[in-house]
């Protein structure tokens, strides 16, 4: 029998609208590793995008899910409330008692060039990619049981750091607060056990490229491809496991050498 390395613990993941996008990736291997798993959404944002909302996707998830036997639950809120990052984690303790670990895999995404730049989408991607992810911190941290082992939490930054993104000034900039957040986070939580790591994905293949921008990125990386979700998936789940106990304040990459150029 496959080992369970998250057997009794509960992940709240965030950023889960679209079956084919790294949040369903993270909780399908979430599931798989026996964790019990709280899944935020909120698909008008995907909506607005170009590759639009998932017609389905949260049920088509959930359903998945719970056929392969998982315990899982879902709130649809909107990061750009100030109240719902304590909303999010409320809704995982109601569900579940406790939550052992923070996932927050969610962003917003504008397209936004410094002559594009507006004062409004600063403001938008700040609030759910920077402050909403602060603050489900602070509350995940709050009701931590210090006792319980596998205290986590994951941020996810972009690959500014490493190459340049013109086209989404607001997006990089929201992003790269967290990559420099942290360490500190990390040092403040580590007396609690609780470790606190971010992971830069590198392009993926969630669906959102043209043809012709998918076949430059494959060409532009080492490895000859894009990342998968799965690729994501699988760091994610040792950063979460047990024999990561010993790994924080770290931002990890996980792009084929994308970074490595």
């Amino acid at each position: 029998m496959r080992p369970l390395p998250l057997q009794g613990r509960v992940v709240v993941i965030t950023g889960a609208s679209r079956r084919i996008g790294i949040g369903a990736a993270l909780a399908r291997r979430a599931v798989a590793d026996g964790a019990g798993a709280l899944l935020h959404t909120w698909s008008p944002h995907d909506a607005e995008q170009p590759w639009g909302a998932d017609a389905g996707g949260t049920e088509a998830l959930l359903t998945e899910l719970r056929a392969a036997g998982g315990r899982v639950e879902h709130v649809a809120l909107d990061l750009v409330d100030p109240d719902a990052p304590a909303q999010v984690i409320a809704a995982a303790c109601e569900a579940f008692g406790h939550v052992d670990a923070l996932v927050a895999n969610h962003a917003r995404s504008s397209g936004q060039d410094l002559e594009h730049l507006t004062a409004a989408e600063l403001d938008h991607s700040y609030a759910v990619n920077t402050r909403a992810t602060l603050l489900l911190a602070q509350v995940f941290a709050a009701q931590h049981d210090d006792d319980r082992p596998g205290g986590r939490i994951l941020l996810f930054t972009s690959g500014q750091h490493h190459d340049a993104m013109p086209g989404e000034l607001p997006y990089i900039a929201s992003k790269a607060a967290l990559h420099e957040v942290t360490r500190s986070l990390a040092v403040h939580l580590a007396p609690r056990c609780i470790t606190v790591n971010c992971v830069n994905p590198g392009p993926n293949d969630t669906g959102y490229a043209d043809a012709e921008t998918h076949a430059a990125i494959a060409a532009a990386n080492p490895g000859g491809r894009w990342s998968q979700p799965t690729d994501t998936a699988h760091l994610v789940a040792w950063l979460l496991s047990d024999e990561a106990a010993w790994v924080t304040g770290q931002t990890i990459a996980s792009d084929g050498g994308w970074s490595s150029r």
